[in-house]
Parts: structure tokens; C-alpha cells; sequence
């Protein structure tokens, strides 16, 4: 049996899933079995939905169209899209409007969450990761490499089998032999070190449990709808029971972009705050975090329901996102923290990150308790242990600063023309994350009317073959109809920027589509008319050391990436700040 976890966005998963089916041609159903488990990656926004979509297909219709639907998405040539996965539902029997109420009946994300702390258990911290009869095997490894192993495992089953093992107890029995458990790395110096620093982070007016005199202060920043956070709740709770007053808990809300749920429960969360003090937010906030609430609209009904909150003010506040500053707050200070996952915690400003085990927590709190009585000794009221420690806090570093020179008006841009932030973008249009970076600078123009603009650099990456080309392109475009012609140029590369949406003929339909001199634009490739202008913003980039897309510079501050909206809306309100 190889159990794999892997990510329907993930490229080495589709590669592994070539390499099985050729397994599983070689073996036959008698010998090889293949299982499903969703391990969906921090950074593949659309893998999370795909798997829950996977997993409510499985419920609905079984295996068959559960493989119908992975094989739809794994054989394709574009990468992973609300289109592919839409395709991917109908070769399995579902519409995509039968999707929402399949997922919120089939119970997929618990299934997805369950999947992925089987995997934190096991150790997992990439994809594809298998294990065959319990033996791991990481990446996507030849074929060859998986048969040895089971070659191996084969061998060792029909022994079992000889000496009367039952054939519905092989697996388990070779499994349980074969596992090895995750070994402990031993702290070295300098994580010990690191564990030691005394970050800043203020408490602010965010939801407490606990006294303001109490010698530990333990923020949380934490998610509704991560598996990980619901883990450690209990921990957190027999914390609070053990220490008492010496304990207050504080929450920050770090929604993560691939949890669409999260913010929805956080608004909940907040405004039972609003409406009935602080005890209903630690209410809402348990039953959120309970385990048993699916997050969807009706269950978060039923929470606002059952602690006799308003509802129709609740369903308001949810759908207006009127907790949304404070919420961005949090995820800001998150962010300036480092503190990019959940959960993550800051006990008396020293950091732990992940649901560890209590004896961690209990490690620090202990420390901080022993430092804190010495505070009160010498004189510190207890009320302003932490204030104090905070005045000793290394306050979080700002965003990294390159040097690169001024737009010019050759450089395509959009926005406001004398706004007091410039955004300079350097993208390849072959790169899925330039895509979803260009869609993110939509999203800061709205923010900011009138203050913000965003100027287009080209870096066509060495191993994209199409994207020089298509840089060029749009510089034509530029060439024939100034800025507007080059945007519109530039949507339609992204819109798909597969292989074939890129290459030289699919670059002339884009050109007629747009209403380009058909003439002059196959001249301008031919000629490499706009040659030396990408190759100038590819030397301004390695000149900045940007070596990857897509890369952005707000008046000098470099964000690699492409990062969620929050960041970027800090960045730029801290360049207003400057520029003021």
C-alpha cells in the first residue's frame, strides 16, 4: 500500500502521479494499492478548495470519480485553475453548482484537516511525500526507486502470508514494523538563543482571558479554521487552569489567505466582543475553535444563535467585514513579527512556534515566572511586569531596501501619474505567482486612489522559454498604443499564461484581438525591436539583486513574492508615512 500525501497544485505531484500509474499498470490491483491523503501547501492558494472539492466528490460518488477528477487535473497541461478544476468536476459526474452544498454535506474540510495532522503527526512537511508499507519516500522519485521498495515489501507480505498472517493483516503488521517516527532535532545554540529574544509586541485593545497583573503575558496568533490551532486550544486551556493569575492569554487573529473561512469566523468572533463584552468573545472563540463547526454561513448563524447574540447584526457584520481594520492589524503585526504560520506565540515577547507539546510552553512560562517575581521583588508593580519587559523588546525590523532608479515614461504604468508611492513590479509573464502579483496591484490601486502607482519591469526568468518574447510583445503594444495598449496586452498574456497562450502565433491573435498593426507587430518581433528595453530592466534587477518574480519595490522597500494584500497595504502606508 503506498499511502501519498500530496497537492493538486503541486508540480512534482503531478509527475509522481505519472509514476504511479505505471506502478500500478506493472502491479496490478492484487499486489499495489494506491491511497489518497490531502497535504495542500501553505502557498498553493487554489490547492485547498481543489482538495476539498476532491474530497466531497469521493463522498458523493466514490472512488472512481474521486480518480476521475485527480486524473483531470493531473494530466493537464495548464496548471491547477477554478476553470481546470471545473472541468475536472464534470468528468467526475458533479457540476460545478452542485460544489458548495457537496462540500458543506460531505464534511471535506474536516477531512482535509484530518489529513493534514496525520501528516504533521507522520512528519510531513512536503509534497509528494510516500510511504510504502510505511517506508517514506520523498519527491517524486523514478519509478524504479518506488519498485525496489516494493519489490522489497512483496517479499516480506508473502513471509507474513507463509508463517499465517492473514492477508487483511499484512499491511498493518509491515507498516507498523516499517515506520519510523519522526526523529526530534535536538535545539541547537543558536535556536536556543533565538528563543530567548524578547519581541515587541503589544497587547493593544485585543480580546483577553486573564488579569492585567498577571506575571505572564502569552499573544496568540491564531486561525479559526487551521487544524494546528484547534490542536493546541486544549493546551492553551490546561495552561490557563494551571497558572491561574499568573497567566493572561492574549488573541490576535492571523487569517491565512488559503483558508477562506477563517476571516468570516474572526468577524464573528469580534463582534460577539462588540455586542456582549469579552466572555462572549472566549465563548464564540471556543465553539469556532471546537472542532465542530464546519465555519459555512449556517454553522456560524448557529454559534451567533446559541450565545443569544443578534444575529441579523452578526450576519451584518460578517458581510461588511466591519472588524476588518482590526483584523489587518493583527495580520500586520503578524507579519512584521514573522510570524507567518499558525499558531504562533509570543510569551512575554519570546517566541514558539506550532502546536507544541505543553511541556514547551510550560518550559518558558516557568522562566518568565521566575523573572517577572524578581521584577515585583525590586519593585515593579505587577500590573507593569510586561510594559517593562516590552521596553526591552527588539522591535520588529523594517522591510529590506534596494536602490533602483526612476521610472521613466518608456516604462509602462498605471495609477495615479504623480502619486506619492511607486510601486515598481518586476514580473515574467510566464510565472503563475506574476499573475497573481499583478492581480494583488489591482487591489492596492483600489486601496489607495489617487496615491499609488505601479510601473511594469520586465524579467523573463532563463528556464521560461516564452516569456522574452512575450515581453517584447508587449512593449509593442506600448509602442502602438501607449499604456492602455500595453495593459491590455499584459491581462491577456496572464489570463492564461500557458505554453501555448505564449507562443508566437498565440502572441499575433492577442495582437489582432487588441487591434494592433499586424504588419508592424510581426516586424517588431522579428527585428527584436524591444529587445534592449527588457534586457535594461533585467540588468536593473540584478543590479538590485532581484533574481526571482515576482519581485515589487515601494519607494525603495523590496517585497519579494507574491504576497497577500496585507502586506503590501503596510508597505505602502508606511511609504505614505515617509513621504508625507
Amino acid at each position: 500500500t503506498i499511502v501519498v500525501f500530496s497537492d493538486f497544485e503541486c508540480p512534482f505531484c503531478k509527475s509522481l502521479g505519472g509514476t504511479l500509474r505505471q506502478l500500478e499498470q506493472r502491479y496490478g490491483p492484487e499486489q499495489l494499492r494506491v491511497v489518497w491523503k490531502n497535504f495542500p501547501l501553505a502557498f498553493h492558494r487554489q490547492a485547498r478548495p481543489t482538495a476539498e472539492a476532491a474530497m466531497a466528490v469521493f463522498a458523493h460518488a466514490g472512488p472512481s470519480a474521486f480518480w476521475s477528477f485527480h486524473d483531470a487535473i493531473f494530466e493537464a497541461d495548464e496548471r491547477l485553475s477554478p476553470e481546470l478544476e471545473a472541468v475536472a468536476l464534470r468528468r467526475a459526474g458533479v457540476t460545478p453548482g452542485q460544489l458548495k452544498q457537496l462540500v458543506q454535506q460531505s464534511g471535506a474540510a474536516r477531512k482535509v484537516d484530518a489529513d493534514m495532522a496525520l501528516a504533521a503527526r507522520l512528519g510531513v512537511d512536503g509534497t509528494p511525500a510516500s510511504f510504502i508499507n510505511g517506508v517514506l519516500l520523498v519527491g517524486a522519485q523514478p519509478a524504479e526507486r518506488f519498485a525496489e521498495i516494493i519489490d522489497a515489501q512483496l517479499a516480506s507480505a508473502r513471509a507474513l502470508r507463509a508463517e499465517g498472517t492473514p492477508p487483511e493483516q499484512v499491511y498493518a503488521a509491515l507498516a507498523k514494523k516499517n515506520f519510523a517516527p519522526p526523529a526530534e532535532e535536538p535545539e541547537d545554540d543558536e535556536e536556543a538563543e533565538a528563543s530567548k529574544v524578547v519581541h515587541l509586541v503589544p497587547v493593544g485593545d485585543s480580546p483577553v482571558r486573564g488579569k492585567d497583573t498577571a506575571l505572564v503575558t502569552m499573544v496568540l496568533f491564531s486561525d479559526y479554521q487551521c487544524p494546528f490551532c484547534r490542536r493546541v486550544t486544549p493546551t492553551v486551556d490546561k495552561l490557563a487552569a494551571q497558572y491561574g493569575d499568573k497567566l493572561r492569554v492574549v488573541w490576535k487573529d492571523n487569517p491565512l489567505p488559503f483558508h477562506p473561512r477563517a476571516e468570516p469566523a474572526a468577524e464573528l468572533a469580534r463582534e460577539a466582543r462588540a455586542q456582549k463584552g469579552e466572555a462572549a468573545f472566549w465563548q464564540a472563540n471556543g465553539r469556532l475553535l471546537a472542532g465542530e463547526a464546519a465555519l459555512d454561513d449556517a454553522a456560524l448563524d448557529a454559534v451567533a444563535a446559541d450565545l443569544q447574540l443578534s444575529v441579523a447584526a452578526a450576519k451584518r457584520a460578517i458581510a461588511s467585514r466591519k472588524h476588518a481594520a482590526k483584523i489587518e492589524a493583527d495580520v500586520e503585526l503578524a507579519d512584521d513579527l514573522g510570524a507567518v504560520g499558525t499558531p504562533h506565540f509570543f510569551i512575554n515577547g519570546r517566541q514558539l512556534v506550532g502546536a507544541q507539546p505543553i511541556e514547551k510552553f510550560q518550559a518558558i512560562i516557568e522562566e518568565e515566572i521566575a523573572k517577572a517575581e524578581a521584577m515585583v521583588v525590586a519593585g515593579t508593580p505587577r500590573a507593569g511586569v510586561y510594559e517593562a519587559i516590552q521596553k526591552q523588546a527588539v522591535p520588529p525590523a523594517p522591510p529590506p531596501r534596494v536602490s533602483l532608479p526612476p521610472p521613466s515614461k518608456e516604462n509602462p504604468g498605471k495609477g495615479a501619474a504623480a502619486g506619492k508611492v511607486v510601486i515598481q513590479m518586476f514580473s515574467d509573464f510566464q510565472c503563475p505567482y506574476c499573475a497573481r502579483g499583478a492581480a494583488t496591484m489591482d487591489e492596492v490601486l483600489k486601496a489607495f486612489p489617487g496615491k499609488v502607482r505601479v510601473v511594469f519591469r520586465h524579467l523573463p526568468l532563463p528556464f521560461h522559454p516564452d516569456a522574452q518574447l512575450a515581453a517584447e510583445a508587449a512593449m509593442e503594444a506600448m509602442a502602438q498604443q501607449g499604456p492602455a495598449g500595453f495593459w491590455k496586452m499584459h491581462d491577456r498574456l496572464f489570463k492564461d499564461n500557458r505554453t501555448s497562450n505564449l507562443d508566437r502565433a498565440a502572441l499575433e491573435q492577442h495582437a489582432a484581438g487588441i487591434g494592433l498593426n499586424a504588419a508592424r507587430f510581426a516586424r517588431a518581433l522579428d527585428e527584436r525591436t524591444h529587445r534592449a528595453a527588457v534586457e535594461a530592466d533585467m540588468q536593473i534587477a540584478r543590479s538590485a539583486g532581484i533574481t526571482g518574480t515576482p519581485g515589487f519595490v515601494i519607494n525603495g522597500y523590496l517585497i519579494s513574492g507574491a504576497q497577500p494584500l496585507a502586506k503590501f497595504k503596510k508597505v505602502v502606508r508606511r511609504a505614505l508615512d515617509e513621504a508625507r
